[in-house]
């Protein structure tokens, strides 16, 4: 069946998007100003499909359950460790994966697995904590999940003999914006004391709103206040991240391209080189997520344990 074109399908009135739009529809929708341009990238293909199950042994998973003193409240934790470290993998780097809104650290732990073994990591046990909705900042109501993970997540796995004094960092959707955010924090001039070091940070399809009234338009929960929103604005913060090598890419088709693309020309203009990732063909979806992890992991895994890792 041949793939429509945006222009036969918005002819044709597959959507209704021109109905309420008027003459200039079709504009509006390829601009991003209407809702309807991801629904459209959907229908025509632009979003792209999966890529296909890789070959190879999972990482084995560990799941646990613990009260965190920085949420207030139960919380998961799940440790992906690569096959090939055996059953004793001490000693092992870490990479923090943040998962997205509405997600959780299973879901995020069963995207990574098939991304880890396509990936070919071998060298590198992947943490994928617990953040809820918090957008991965400290809240008016006290729940911390930064606190969280430099108190609580990273001392479990150096207890268990992880290594945890320089970490990678990793998230999609609003996991991806707080992997940014904590990378800016923990490279800061004025870092936490007990911060570790950041290697890397790899964002896919960061959640990054131009403003205020954009984040609370788009979800009502994701900052407290407008001062909230200020101090957490990672394009602000952007100067934080000159030295810790980063990968961000974002979907040609997700709403957070403008902002994505915002602030790897900001990085790109304080360091001189361009940031590896790109805006590349695809969704804010799993499917985009699935074809771009295994280099992103690739790219966190060589910046912060160089080739052995691979």
């Amino acid at each position: 069946m041949p793939v429509l074109s945006r222009r036969a399908i918005l002819a044709g009135g597959g959507l209704g998007l021109l109905i309420a739009a008027g003459a200039a529809g079709y504009e509006l929708v390829q601009d991003g100003t209407l809702p309807g341009r991801y629904a459209l990238a959907q229908l025509d293909g632009a979003c792209g499909s999966p890529p296909p199950p890789p070959r190879g042994a999972r990482p084995a998973e560990h799941a646990v359950s613990f009260y965190s003193a920085y949420r207030h409240r139960q919380v998961q934790l799940v440790t992906l460790i690569p096959a090939a470290a055996g059953a004793s993998p001490r000693q092992l780097p870490v990479l923090v994966a943040l998962h997205g809104s509405g997600s959780d650290p299973a879901a995020m732990a069963r995207q990574l697995a098939p991304a880890m073994t396509a990936a070919g990591l071998t060298g590198l046990a992947v943490l994928c904590p617990d953040g809820g909705d918090t957008y991965w900042h400290k809240r008016a109501d006290g729940d911390d999940p930064a606190g969280m993970i430099v108190h609580e997540v990273l001392p479990r796995a150096a207890a268990a003999g992880l290594r945890t004094g320089r970490i990678a960092l990793l998230g999609e959707s609003m996991g991806g914006y707080g992997a940014l955010l904590l990378a800016e924090r923990f490279a800061a001039a004025a870092r936490p004391r007990e911060a570790p070091e950041v290697g890397a940070v790899a964002a896919l399809s960061p959640a990054i709103f131009a403003s205020y009234a954009d984040a609370r338009a788009a979800n009502r929960t994701s900052f407290d206040s407008q001062a909230d929103f200020r101090r957490n604005d990672v394009l602000a913060g952007a100067a934080a991240l000159r030295d810790v090598a980063a990968w961000i890419a974002c979907g040609s088709d997700d709403p957070f391209e403008p902002e994505t693309e915002d602030l790897r020309a900001r990085l790109t203009g304080l360091t001189g080189r361009t940031v590896p990732g790109g805006i590349l063909a695809g969704c804010h979806d799993d499917a985009f997520w699935a074809r771009n992890m295994p280099t992103a992991l690739r790219f966190a895994a060589a910046h912060l344990t160089g080739p052995a890792a691979r």
